[in-house]
């Protein structure tokens, strides 16, 4: 029997919207994952935490606008932390100019504040094998 996906979630960085990103992990932990919320970090505690819980996948929610600063080292420190398989998923509020400087960057999937709750889980399960 294959292991539930391993979800880290965090807020990014100081922001201090929770509401969205506490909802996201109930519907992931209702969906049959193992999610570990984390609260706010910034990117280094976000690779330690990843290495800690053996994740599949990081998620990650901002509504600051530090998505292009701290979303993309997040990816690069999980890179050169032999963990480039992690996927990263990023939520809240980003400008749709920047969506794709993140997916180029190494973000598997961005999602708005109105994406459907199985959209986003599906996108998870559809990309992570376990």
């Amino acid at each position: 029997m294959a292991r539930p996906i391993k979800v880290v979630m965090a807020k990014l960085g100081l922001d201090i919207h929770w509401r969205g990103v506490y909802l996201v992990s109930q519907f992931l932990r209702d969906a049959g994952m193992d999610v570990v919320y984390i609260g706010n970090k910034f990117p280094e505690q976000i690779v330690e935490a990843a290495m800690q819980e053996d994740a599949d996948v990081v998620g990650m929610s901002t509504l600051g606008g530090n998505h292009l600063t701290l979303g993309l080292k997040t990816v690069d420190l999980l890179g050169k932390s032999d963990m480039a398989g992690v996927k990263v998923f990023m939520g809240g509020v980003i400008p749709p100019k920047h969506i794709p400087q993140l997916l180029d960057g190494g973000v598997h999937k961005v999602y708005g504040p109105d994406t459907p709750m199985e959209t986003i889980i599906n996108g998870i399960k559809d990309s992570v094998s376990v």
